[in-house]
């Protein structure tokens, strides 16, 4: 055995200490990073060839391993967009040189721009819905784009479709002719009268009336009017009817007659054509009822809000209350994701030994579902690290003896000649 082989052993071993004690206090010092992935140091022998007449000591070597893959706890916070996978794959960032990066530190803010990004300042990525349409590239970064809800201004949309399903009472008397709606004059009668909120193509609002009259057995007359052209009595308006239609029901089911459900196209002013829709309209032996009433389109509007769905979906909630889907967000995932390496930013880059980049959407075949307004913690066991460092400790400081040891048996070995 040669004693500066022994020396050399026992420095190994404690160089092989002071890296696992680096990982140790990196370990600790990041116990509170958002998605900070926990490191330690594998250890294995390095065998010098022996003889049956002396032995020739090795040393340590050491590998570092990455827990990429082991999910920390979550836990909830009070903003919407930070963000948490609860799963499998990671979210793809892009810094300032346009370099992409996968990650798991979900805490995400609405920068000066409308970008949404990290606390290292790079940019959440997605596919712009009203370019894409949100299908991923499964095999790289190609059609990703930066998630920006600044200046996401909502334009005015016409209203094209409305419903409305009344129940219109049976044992009312008939209305006569010249008395109608349609007939537009100061004594026009009806049985039931429904007003909706629609939109013209400057995004003003307009208000539609709608009014329903008996006219014989099982035949009512629906007519469509333009609010603003009402008197204070309503009848008569200044212009026609926008649109009328007859209603032919089923004496014995109370339904439309024939099962096709009844359709009124009118144009609204300044407006588009627009196709109010009466399916489920009945003739019931009750009162005029109103069950359902909706209509599409929007005034212009700022983006009030921003709220991401367990699928990731971007949606921007504005300020009259509309919500429209924006973008879609993207994760990625690899083979072997410990084999990932760490970047600056609780970053990591691909590696030849961690594998291709695979591209896909949340709550996929391969992926894990968003959770908003959560983050993941890192995955550190506090008491764990604190017994490698006691550990580490004793470890380094008997492989110090060593060397001590070898050290004196040198001077007594150098002393023999005095």
């Amino acid at each position: 055995m040669s004693l500066y082989g022994m020396m050399r052993t026992s420095v190994s071993g404690m160089n092989a200490q002071a890296e696992r004690l680096s990982t140790v206090a990196d370990n600790i010092a990041n116990a509170s990073t958002t998605g900070y992935k926990k490191s330690t140091i594998e250890f294995n022998t390095h065998v010098l060839q022996s003889n049956s007449g002396m032995y020739n000591s090795g040393s340590v070597n050491t590998t570092t391993r990455t827990f990429v893959s082991e999910q920390g706890p979550l836990r909830g916070t009070t903003s919407n967009t930070d963000l948490a996978i609860d799963g499998d794959g990671f979210f793809i960032v892009q810094n300032g040189a346009d370099d992409f990066f996968l990650t798991r530190a979900g805490a995400f803010i609405i920068d000066s721009t409308g970008d949404l990004v990290n606390s290292a300042g790079n940019g959440l990525m997605g596919y712009d819905l009203n370019t894409t349409g949100g299908a991923p590239v499964a095999n790289g970064f190609g059609g990703l784009s930066r998630i920006n809800v600044g200046g996401q201004e909502l334009s005015a949309v016409p209203t094209t479709q409305a419903q409305l399903i009344p129940n219109l009472p049976s044992s009312v008397d008939v209305i006569a002719a010249g008395s109608l709606p349609s007939d537009n004059v100061a004594n026009s009668d009806y049985h039931g009268k429904t007003s909706l909120l629609m939109y013209d193509s400057l995004g003003n609002e307009k208000l539609v009336d709608v009014y329903f009259a008996k006219t014989a057995d099982d035949t009512w007359e629906a007519a469509v009017y333009d609010n603003d052209d009402a008197t204070n009595a309503g009848f008569p308006y200044s212009s026609a009817a926008l649109a009328t239609q007859t209603l032919n029901f089923d004496p014995t089911t109370g339904f439309i007659a024939g099962g096709v459900d009844p359709v009124v196209t009118f144009t609204l002013p300044n407006g588009s054509s627009v196709d109010l829709e009466l399916g489920g309209i009945s003739q019931l032996s009750t009162n005029y009822t109103v069950v359902d009433a909706n209509s599409n389109g929007s005034s212009p509007a700022s983006i009030e809000r921003v709220e991401i769905g367990d699928n990731g979906i971007v949606s921007g909630v504005f300020e009259n209350g509309y919500t429209r889907p924006l973008f879609q967000l993207a994760l990625a995932d690899v083979p072997s994701t410990d084999n990932l390496r760490p970047e600056p930013g609780n970053n990591y880059s691909v590696t030849i030994e961690s594998g291709d980049v695979l591209v896909g959407l949340p709550q996929g075949d391969s992926f894990g579902q968003i959770i908003s307004g959560a983050l993941e913690e890192s995955n550190v066991d506090m008491a764990s690290e604190l017994t490698i460092m006691i550990e580490s400790q004793r470890s380094y400081t008997a492989n110090s003896k060593v060397f001590q040891t070898g050290s004196d048996l040198m001077d007594v070995l150098i002393n023999l000649r005095r």
